[in-house]
């Protein structure tokens, strides 16, 4: 009988000391902080972009084509494309050079060459900048593919060379202009041949008139 009390006693006292224990372990635990600092949030690459500086141009002169946005020390092969230049519809305003000089658009009759390609590769931020002469003139498309597969484009206009302003031609007093040489050289000469001729025709006369004096005087 003591025995079975002292068990009971023992069962109930470690009953009471596991209840809290229990209790504390059935509330929520805290979530531990991720150790180290916060990771900024991904967001996608931004597009490349391709830039032609100046964009129309004389053929002759040369461009700077100026590349970002691709990857760092990445091979970026370019296409040139060009398509000939369209003529002005009425009304539309010509073209302007980089010097301020307008142009008009005429048709040109001829067929654009094979697409150019080169290959620049860009520095450790991804950006590179390089020089082009055209050949041609027309509306050149310059299309720049990265290793990566990411593409940018740009425009340039070529125009062709200006043509010398021709001479315009004197008018005489009477408004009719003058073609071929000038006519005061032969009038010149056909005056100077008349001289000759009175000249010579005096000359005749007199060398006739003394001879037929001479005649005289002899007989």
């Amino acid at each position: 009988m003591r025995l079975s009390r002292i068990i009971m006693a023992l069962t109930l006292g470690l009953a009471v000391v596991a209840a809290p224990t229990a209790a504390g372990a059935a509330q929520p635990q805290p979530t531990p902080s991720p150790s180290g600092p916060q990771q900024p949030p991904q967001y996608p690459p931004q597009p490349p972009a391709l830039t032609v500086n100046p964009s129309t141009i004389v053929l002759g002169q040369t461009v700077t084509l100026t590349g970002a946005g691709f990857g760092p020390n990445e091979s970026v092969e370019h296409t040139v494309a060009a398509t000939p230049l369209a003529a002005g519809l009425p009304g539309q305003a010509p073209a302007r050079r980089s010097d301020g000089s307008t142009v008009a658009m005429a048709p040109v009759a001829y067929q654009a060459a094979a697409p150019l390609r080169f290959t620049v590769r860009a520095d450790a931020a991804g950006e590179y900048s390089t020089r082009h002469t055209p050949s041609v003139t027309g509306r050149l498309t310059f299309t720049a593919v990265g290793a990566t597969g990411r593409t940018a484009t740009a425009t340039l206009t070529v125009l062709p060379r200006e043509r010398p302003t021709p001479t315009p031609t004197r008018k005489p007093h009477g408004g009719l202009p003058v073609t071929g040489d000038n006519i005061g050289t032969p009038l010149a000469v056909g005056g100077g041949l008349l001289g000759v001729g009175v000249v010579l025709t005096i000359a005749g006369l007199a060398w006739r008139r003394r001879n037929r004096f001479g005649t005289g005087s002899t007989r």
